[in-house]
C-alpha cells in the first residue's frame, strides 16, 4: 500500500489526527472494502456506483479517495478484464477523482483534492500503461473513459505523462488509432494529442512517422474544411504544433502531401458567404500555418527551408487567397472599430456590418509581407497582382497603399506598413518602379476629396496622401504616407535623388513658387509640433507618432545623400528649426534624439563648400546653440529609451491555442480606445517604427557623427587662405603698404591660432564630461585650453559652494522654526501638567472628606440612606422609553422592507415566476429555538 502512505499525511492535515478518521475516510474505505473483498457481484458493482457518486460530488471525498482507493481500481481495471460494467466503473471513478468539484471556491491555500490526485496516479509509469492498454478495448466507454482521464493526467502533470508515454512500447501508436475511432473518441484522442505535441519534440516526431499529417487532413476535409467546428480549429492547432520550428517536419509535408491541403482551408465560397467566429478562428489557424511555413525552422538549413516553402506557397496560389482576405475583400468583410467595416472595391468603398474580426486581416497582411521578404520572384508576383474584374482593375500595392491612407486602425496600418517594407527591403528595382510613378497632381486635385484617388497610379496616391491633410490640420494620413516613403528611399540613392527633384505648388500660388517635396515635410514637422504645444491634452492619437516617422524619413533620406543634404540646407531657417528641436525639453527622447541624427546627417555627408551651408557652419551652430555634451547626450538618452534597447530583442512566437484563437477573433482594435488616453513616450506603433534594422542604422551612423564631429570642431575651418603669392610686394605697392598688409595677415593668422586653442580647450573639457572620448585630444591641447578648463572647474567649485552655504541657510531657518516650535509646546504641556496637578489636589481633598465622613459613620453618626426602590422605578421608566423607541425604528424599517417585497412579489409575478413557490419554506424553523431560550429567561 504504498500509493495509501504517500498521502497518509495530507489527509491527516485535512480531516483530523489519523487516529481519528472522519465520516468520508470511514465511508470511502467500507467502500473500498466492499469492492476488494465483496462475495456477489452485485453487491461490488453497487458500491463501485456509490463510490463514483460521492467521489463526484464532495471535495473531501475525493482526498479521502486519492489517499486509499488508487490500489484498489487499478487492481480492478488490471485483473478484472473481462467485468465489462466493473472497468467502466472504475474508470468513471478515476475521471470523478481527476475532476475538480464544482463547489464554490474555498481559500487558495486549500488542498486541491484533483491535482493531489492527478500526480499520484502520474508517478507510476505502470499506471500509464495500464490505461494505454484499454484503448484496445472493444467497449466504447471504455475506450472514451481512457482518454478522458490521460486527458487530465495531462492537463495536471504534462511532463510525467510525456516521459511515460515516451518509454511505453506503442504508447503514441494506441493514441494515433484512436484518429480513426468513432466521433467522439477521435475528438477526445485529437485534444491529447494536441497538449501532448505542444513542446515536447520527441513525440512530435513520433506522430508524424505515425502519419499525423494524413490523419489531420482527412478529419479536416471530413468536417468541412474551414466550414466545419472546434474539430477542425483542434487538428490545425496539432498541424501547427508539428510544423512549429521544426524543418524536417516541414520539409516531410512539403514532399508528400503538399501545401495544396491547407491552401484550400483559405478558399472562400460563395460570394454571399456569412462568417462565423468559428469560421474565423478556422482562418486564423490556417493563417497561422502558412506563417510557421515561412518562418521556417530552427536547424542550420532553415533560410534554405524558408525560401524553398515560399516558393512553392506562390506556385500554389497562395498569393491569391491572401490578398482576397486581406486586400480585396470583395467576399470577405473587414472588421473596423465602431461595428463598421468598409469594403475595397476597385470602384470605391462603402460601409456595412459584418460579423468577421478584423484580425483576419492582420494576419493575412503579416502573411503577405512575410511571403514577398527576401524572394526576388514573389516580390515580382506581388508587383504583377492586380485585383477585381477587367474594366475595372487596380495592382495590388494600390490597393494596399489605400488601407494604409484611409484605415482608421492602428493595426490595419502597421500590418499594410509591414508589407511595403518587405517588398521595399533590398529591392532597388521595386522601390525603382514605385518611385517612377511620383508624380505630382495639380494644385486642384491635391485638396480632392480621398475617395479621388481611386484612379490615380501609386505615386500620385502617395503624394496625395502627404499633401491631403494640410488644410484642417490631421497630419495623421501625411505621417502613414511619409512611412511608405521611407521604404521607397532606403538604401536608393536614385530613387532619394529622384523625389528631391519632385515640386509640390505652393497652397497659394500668389505667394510664390513651387516647392521641394523635402521643404514641405519639413514644414509638417514643424506643424505637428505646434499642434502638440498648443494642444497638449489632444486626444489624436497620431500627435504620438506624427513627428517621429517624418523625422525617420528626413533620416533616411538624408543617408549617404549629399545632394539631400544640400536641398535641406538650402533653407536657412531648417538649421535653426532642427537646433530648436534637438534641445526643447518638451519634446520626447525619440524626437531629440532623431534631429540629433539629422543634424549629425548635415555634417557628415556635406560636401558643400559654400560659406553657410558646409559642414563647419553645422558644428558650429550645434557648439553654440546646443552644446557638443548636450548634444551628444541626445543619442545617449534615445539609445537607453524602451524601444531602442528592446528593437533587436524578437519576441518568441506563441502557440494559437483555443482560448487566443477567440481572443483573435473577437479584437476590436480595443488599443487604439486607449491610446488617446496614453501619454508615455512609448506608443505601441513606435516598436514597428523603429524596427531592428534603423536602430542598427543609427548606431553606425552615431558612430561616424562623433568622429566627424569632433574632428571638424578641434580643426575649424581657416578664415583666411594662406595664398604664397600674398607674402610677395605687388608692383606698384609702396614699402609701408606691403608692410602694413604684412601686418593685417599676421594679425589674423594670431587670431586664428588664438581661436584654435580656445576651441581645443573647449572640445577637452566636453569630451571630458561625456566619459573621455578624445583623450588624445586632451593631450594635445595646449597651455592656454588648460588654463580654461581649470578656471571653468574653480568657477563651477565655487558656484557649488555658493550653493551649499544657500541650502545650509535654509536648513539654518528650518531648525529655528522647529526649536521655536517644540519650545511653545513644552510651555504648553507644562501648563497642562500644572492644571492637571491642580485637579489632582482638588481630589485629594474630596477624598480626605468622603474618609473623614465614613469615619463619622463607624463612630455611630447618621447618614441619609437614598431610596433604592424610587431609583429602581425611574430606571426601569426610562429602560421602557428607550426600547419603545427602538421598536418604533423596527417597525418603519419592517415597513419598507414589507414595501420592497410587494414590489418585488409584482414584479416576479409579471415576469410569470410563481412567487408563493418561491417563498415556500422561507421562514420556517427560523429563531425558534431562540425565542424559547428568552422564554425561559
Amino acid at each position: 500500500m504504498d500509493l495509501a502512505s504517500r498521502y497518509k499525511g495530507v489527509v491527516g492535515l485535512v480531516f483530523g489526527n489519523e487516529n481519528s478518521p472522519s465520516n468520508e475516510d470511514s465511508y470511502v474505505e467500507r467502500l473500498l472494502d466492499r469492492i476488494s473483498n465483496g462475495v456477489l457481484a452485485e453487491d461490488r458493482r453497487t458500491a463501485m456506483a456509490e463510490l463514483q457518486s460521492v467521489v463526484a460530488e464532495s471535495h473531501a471525498t475525493q482526498l479521502a479517495f486519492g489517499a486509499m482507493g488508487f490500489p484498489v481500481l487499478m487492481g480492478v481495471l488490471k485483473e478484472e478484464r473481462d467485468d465489462i460494467e466493473m472497468i467502466r466503473g472504475s474508470l468513471e471513478t478515476l475521471v470523478s477523482a481527476l475532476t475538480p468539484t464544482n463547489h464554490a471556491k474555498g481559500p487558495r491555500n486549500e488542498v486541491q483534492p484533483a491535482l493531489m490526485n492527478t500526480d499520484l496516479l502520474a508517478r507510476e509509469a505502470e499506471n500509464i500503461s495500464l490505461l494505454l492498454s484499454l484503448l484496445s478495448e472493444e467497449d466504447f466507454y471504455v475506450r472514451y473513459y481512457t482518454l478522458q482521464i490521460l486527458t487530465a493526467l495531462l492537463t495536471n502533470s504534462p511532463n510525467r505523462l510525456q516521459e511515460a508515454i515516451l518509454i511505453i512500447p506503442r504508447g503514441i501508436t494506441r493514441l494515433m488509432d484512436m484518429l480513426m475511432d468513432r466521433e467522439v473518441i477521435r475528438n477526445e484522442a485529437l485534444l491529447l494529442l494536441t497538449y501532448l505535441t505542444r513542446e515536447a519534440e520527441e513525440i512530435q516526431k513520433i506522430v508524424v512517422f505515425e502519419g499525423a499529417f494524413e490523419k489531420i487532413f482527412s478529419i479536416i476535409k471530413e468536417e468541412g474544411g474551414s466550414e466545419g467546428g472546434v474539430v477542425v480549429q483542434d487538428c490545425l492547432e496539432l498541424l501547427n504544433n508539428l510544423l512549429r520550428d521544426n524543418a524536417s517536419n516541414q520539409i516531410l509535408l512539403r514532399e508528400t502531401i503538399g501545401f495544396d491541403a491547407v491552401v484550400s482551408i483559405l478558399k472562400l465560397r460563395g460570394s454571399s458567404y456569412s462568417f462565423t467566429q468559428q469560421k474565423t478562428i478556422n482562418l486564423l489557424s490556417a493563417l497561422e500555418t502558412i506563417n510557421l511555413l515561412m518562418v521556417g525552422g530552427a536547424d542550420p538549413g532553415k533560410d534554405t527551408n524558408k525560401l524553398t516553402n515560399k516558393t512553392v506557397l506562390v506556385q500554389i496560389k497562395v498569393l491569391d487567397y491572401l490578398l482576397m482576405l486581406g486586400v480585396e475583400s470583395q467576399w470577405t468583410p473587414v472588421d473596423v472599430r465602431c461595428g463598421m467595416i468598409y469594403i475595397l472595391w476597385p470602384m470605391g468603398i462603402y460601409f456595412t456590418s459584418s460579423p468577421i474580426s478584423g484580425s483576419v486581416l492582420f494576419l493575412a497582411l503579416r502573411c503577405i509581407g512575410n511571403l514577398i521578404a527576401g524572394h526576388p520572384k514573389n516580390l515580382d508576383a506581388l508587383a504583377t497582382k492586380v485585383l477585381g474584374e477587367e474594366p475595372q482593375v487596380e495592382p495590388a500595392l494600390n490597393s494596399i497603399l489605400r488601407i494604409i491612407l484611409r484605415t482608421s486602425s492602428m493595426q490595419e496600418f502597421m500590418t499594410a506598413d509591414h508589407v511595403f517594407k518587405s517588398f521595399c527591403e533590398k529591392n532597388s528595382d521595386g522601390q525603382t518602379m514605385l518611385a517612377s510613378t511620383l508624380i505630382p497632381q495639380p494644385h486642384s486635385m491635391t485638396h480632392a476629396p480621398i475617395e479621388e484617388d481611386v484612379n490615380m497610379s501609386f505615386g500620385s496616391m502617395l503624394l496625395h496622401g502627404l499633401t491631403l491633410s494640410e488644410s484642417d490640420g490631421d497630419l495623421e494620413t501625411c505621417c502613414r504616407a511619409a512611412s511608405v516613403l521611407s521604404h521607397v528611399l532606403k538604401d536608393n540613392i536614385q530613387c532619394k535623388e529622384k523625389v528631391i527633384r519632385i515640386e509640390l505648388e505652393s497652397p497659394m500660388p500668389s505667394f510664390g513658387a513651387a516647392e521641394p517635396l523635402m521643404h514641405r515635410m519639413v514644414k509638417y514637422l514643424a506643424l505637428a509640433s505646434s499642434m502638440k504645444n498648443k494642444d497638449t491634452k489632444s486626444s489624436s492619437m497620431g500627435n504620438l507618432y506624427v513627428q517621429p516617422i517624418i523625422l525617420k524619413l528626413l533620416v533616411t533620406w538624408l543617408a549617404d545623400c549629399s545632394t539631400g543634404v544640400q536641398c535641406f540646407l538650402d533653407s536657412r531657417p531648417h538649421l535653426t528649426y532642427l537646433l530648436e528641436l534637438a534641445s526643447n525639453p518638451s519634446a520626447t527622447v525619440y524626437i531629440r534624439g532623431l534631429a540629433a541624427v539629422l543634424l549629425g546627417e548635415c555634417v557628415i555627408y556635406n560636401k558643400s563648400g559654400e560659406s553657410g551651408k558646409d559642414a563647419f557652419t553645422v558644428v558650429d551652430a550645434i557648439s553654440q546653440k546646443v552644446g557638443l555634451t548636450s548634444y551628444f547626450l541626445k543619442f545617449d538618452e534615445m539609445m537607453k529609451s524602451f524601444v531602442f534597447s528592446s528593437a533587436k530583442q524578437v519576441e518568441p512566437h506563441k502557440p494559437m491555442t483555443r482560448s487566443a484563437a477567440a481572443s483573435m477573433a473577437e479584437i476590436e482594435d480595443v488599443d487604439e480606445q486607449d491610446s488617446s488616453d496614453q501619454n508615455n513616450e512609448d506608443h505601441p506603433i513606435l516598436s514597428s517604427v523603429f524596427d531592428s534594422s534603423f536602430v542598427n542604422f543609427v548606431k553606425r551612423v552615431e558612430t561616424d557623427i562623433r568622429e566627424t564631429i569632433t574632428d571638424i570642431y578641434s580643426r575649424p575651418k581657416s578664415e583666411v587662405a594662406v595664398v604664397p603669392a600674398e607674402l610677395d610686394q605687388k608692383s606698384g605697392e609702396s614699402d609701408e603698404d606691403y608692410i602694413k598688409r604684412l601686418k593685417s595677415f599676421v594679425e589674423k593668422q594670431c587670431s586664428e591660432i588664438q581661436n584654435l586653442l580656445g576651441r581645443n580647450a573647449t572640445l577637452a573639457e566636453e569630451l571630458a564630461k561625456i566619459g573621455g572620448r578624445g583623450s588624445s585630444q586632451t593631450e594635445r591641447s595646449a597651455s592656454g585650453g588648460l588654463e580654461r578648463v581649470q578656471a571653468e572647474t574653480l568657477r563651477r567649485d565655487l558656484e557649488e559652494a555658493s550653493q551649499r552655504i544657500e541650502m545650509l541657510k535654509v536648513e539654518k531657518a528650518k531648525i529655528e522654526s522647529e526649536a521655536s516650535m517644540y519650545q511653545n509646546l513644552a510651555g504648553k504641556m507644562e501648563s497642562d501638567l500644572k492644571s492637571l496637578s491642580d485637579a489632582y489636589n482638588s481630589l485629594e481633598q474630596a477624598n480626605f472628606h468622603l474618609e473623614k465622613e465614613v469615619r463619622a459613620l463607624k463612630n455611630g453618626g447618621a447618614l441619609t440612606v437614598p431610596d433604592i426602590e424610587a431609583l429602581k422605578a425611574e430606571a426601569r421608566e426610562e429602560a421602557q422609553k428607550e426600547s419603545e423607541a427602538e421598536l418604533n425604528d423596527l417597525l418603519v424599517c419592517l415597513g419598507q422592507e414589507q414595501s420592497k417585497v410587494e414590489k418585488l412579489c409584482a414584479r416576479l409575478s409579471e415576469l410569470g415566476e410563481d412567487v408563493d413557490k418561491l417563498l415556500e419554506g422561507i421562514g420556517d424553523d427560523m429563531g425558534l429555538p431562540e425565542d424559547d431560550e428568552a422564554e425561559e429567561d
